[in-house]
């Protein structure tokens, strides 16, 4: 399901330093009228041409008119991100869930940003950790794992 990109520019670690500092941003939206699978494809056609540059990875998670995204890479490039996708007319109510930023690696590190239906969320994030490459990664994995199970994500 992951598609292979180059490494984004701006997380290389030094030699012998450990993981790079990383800022993650998590929110949901609510589709506005009218937003489609097209209008999806659009949004991903899009970060796959800008989110490299940016030093950006992550997934999106669209089903029943909902938005979930994860995004990861440098601060000032995800926040910025993220002020664009609050005044996107093709989001409402706009609430981010977390964020943080700490020494550690990708969670989505080959993703430019990738679409995953609801239905597949868990396999995914599952999948990544199974694969996490730190503790601080398998902890916030784990969270959203136990998050969609019966918490404030259950209803993805």
């Amino acid at each position: 399901m992951a598609i292979t990109r180059p490494r984004p520019t701006g997380d290389e670690p030094s030699a012998g330093s450990g993981p790079p500092q990383l800022y993650n941003l998590v929110y949901c939206s609510r589709a506005a009228a009218g937003v489609d699978d097209n209008a999806v494809h659009a949004i991903l056609h899009t970060a796959h041409r800008r989110n490299p540059a940016e030093g950006i990875t992550g997934l999106l998670v669209f089903g029943s008119g909902i938005f979930f995204q994860w995004l990861e890479g440098p601060r000032d490039n995800v926040a910025t991100l993220f002020g664009h996708i609050q005044a996107d007319a093709r989001h409402h109510h706009v609430v981010m869930l977390s964020e943080s930023e700490e020494p550690r690696e990708r969670l989505f590190p080959d993703w430019a940003m990738e679409l995953v239906t609801a239905e597949h969320i868990r396999d995914v994030l599952q999948d990544a950790l199974d694969s996490a490459p730190d503790a601080s990664s398998a902890a916030t994995l784990a969270h959203l794992l136990a998050e969609l199970d019966g918490g404030a994500l259950a209803a993805l």
